[in-house]
């Protein structure tokens, strides 16, 4: 497999590794958009948050929610985004999934998370609802 954050985990990669245990190892971000700016993956290969095995969910949240607060700890940081790119067309450039975990601070002229997308629906909440819990296709 030629999976980088596969080589990552396994040591094959040189990384600024913060954080490591059995289910995922965490590094520092090599293109960072803020100081401490970190990427966390499960050392299994898996491509995304559907696919997690449900007994890796626990670890892996464990571990973003652990990383960021080591960074708030060292770092200080005011805030925190934490997301997940899932897909091509959400921006996911990795088949690996990949967490980051990114801190904010006041005035760093970033964004929140509702500034990734401006497409909002023209069905009502109730019809979008209805179709997420009866699994109805539409359109």
């Amino acid at each position: 497999m030629d999976c980088i954050f596969c080589k990552i985990a396994k040591k094959e990669i040189d990384a600024h590794i913060v954080f490591e245990d059995a289910s995922v190892v965490a590094f520092l971000d090599i293109h960072p958009l803020s100081l401490g700016h970190t990427v966390l993956v499960p050392k299994t290969h898996v491509e995304n948050i559907i696919e997690l095995p449900s007994e890796l969910v626990s670890p892996v949240f464990s571990g973003v929610r652990g990383v960021a607060s080591m960074i708030k700890t060292s770092l200080h940081p005011d805030g925190f985004t934490i997301g997940i790119n899932h897909g091509k067309w959400a921006g996911q450039d990795m088949d690996h999934l990949h967490i980051h975990i990114i801190p904010r601070w006041k005035d760093d002229k970033g964004k929140s998370i509702h500034s990734v997308v401006q497409n909002p629906p023209t069905e009502s909440l109730t019809e979008t609802k209805n179709r997420i819990i009866n699994n109805e296709h539409g359109n």
